[in-house]
């Protein structure tokens, strides 16, 4: 009797496994074309347009002042663009903090055009019926370091605090569900529904999280920025809105981008 049960038992655990193999394998298929699909679609990116859009914005007098963002020091030089996305955040002495591209795109609008930082953030991120300029200024800026790699100044002052902060901050539960960052994008092989979870304490899985930011949103026809995709973690975790271009969002960024140092940044993309 107990040699038949230990069989039965034996029988199951390989249906179990061989289910299991067969689930893992149709979501990888899935995942393959779902890739493919997206490969397609980048060919002919809507973000293009915001880049275009961006670069219009960044040459052109505007606020009160009516200047261009041609002088603002993106950490390479006055009017140095290309390159910049990639080496961000970094540290900026004249501000004496650490930035990110769209904190520091921002900070530029502010003093060298005269914008007022609360009229910025009201509308922080784009929703269907408009894009905020901060959001094209951003995408044009990113496709200035296409087919670059990440190089995080980490030696620069504050920067190695920021980024233990970032670390910190990506692993702290709380929350009615009790989740982090890390509840979800802490480990290898975890999957919501079809979706892969990257893993963003490895550089492959770093990499996966900041490439193709910003990005093209297919299913709400918006472009969207790195600040806006950390924000959406916050929401989905039930934690409390980030004010915008927060320290705690630029921490968060430094993390990510500091654990892709070396992987190749492909430019503005197109997300599902």
């Amino acid at each position: 009797m107990k040699r038949t049960v230990l069989f039965c038992a034996a029988i199951i655990l390989a249906a179990i496994a061989l289910a299991t193999s067969s689930t893992a394998g149709a979501k990888d298929a899935a995942t393959a074309e779902f890739e493919k699909f997206r490969d397609v679609l980048e060919e002919d990116n809507p973000a293009e347009l915001f880049e275009m859009k961006g670069e219009e914005l960044w040459k052109t007098k505007r606020g009160p002042k009516q200047v261009s963002l041609e002088q603002c020091d993106l950490g390479l030089g006055p009017g140095v663009v290309r390159g910049a996305y990639v080496a961000m955040p970094r540290y900026f002495a004249d501000v004496g903090r650490v930035m990110d591209a769209e904190r520091r795109i921002v900070h530029c609008m502010v003093s060298l055009q005269g914008f007022k930082p609360e009229e910025i953030a009201r509308q922080p991120f784009s929703n269907a019926s408009q894009t905020p300029e901060q959001t094209a200024l951003v995408t044009y800026v990113a496709g200035q370091s296409r087919n670059m790699k990440f190089a995080i100044p980490m030696n620069q002052p504050g920067m190695r605090e920021t980024y233990e902060i970032g670390k910190a901050v990506a692993a702290y539960r709380a929350g009615p569900y009790d989740f982090s960052c890390s509840s979800c994008h802490g480990d290898d092989g975890k999957r919501i529904r079809m979706q892969e979870l990257a893993n963003i304490s490895s550089p492959e899985g770093a990499a996966k999280s900041v490439q193709g930011w910003p990005g093209y949103r297919m299913t709400g026809g918006v472009m969207l920025t790195l600040q806006w995709r950390m924000n959406d973690c916050f929401r989905q975790q039930r934690f409390p809105a980030p004010n915008y271009l927060s320290d705690t969002i630029t921490a968060l960024i430094t993390y990510l981008s500091a654990n892709a140092e070396g992987s190749l940044y492909k430019g503005p993309g197109i997300k599902r």
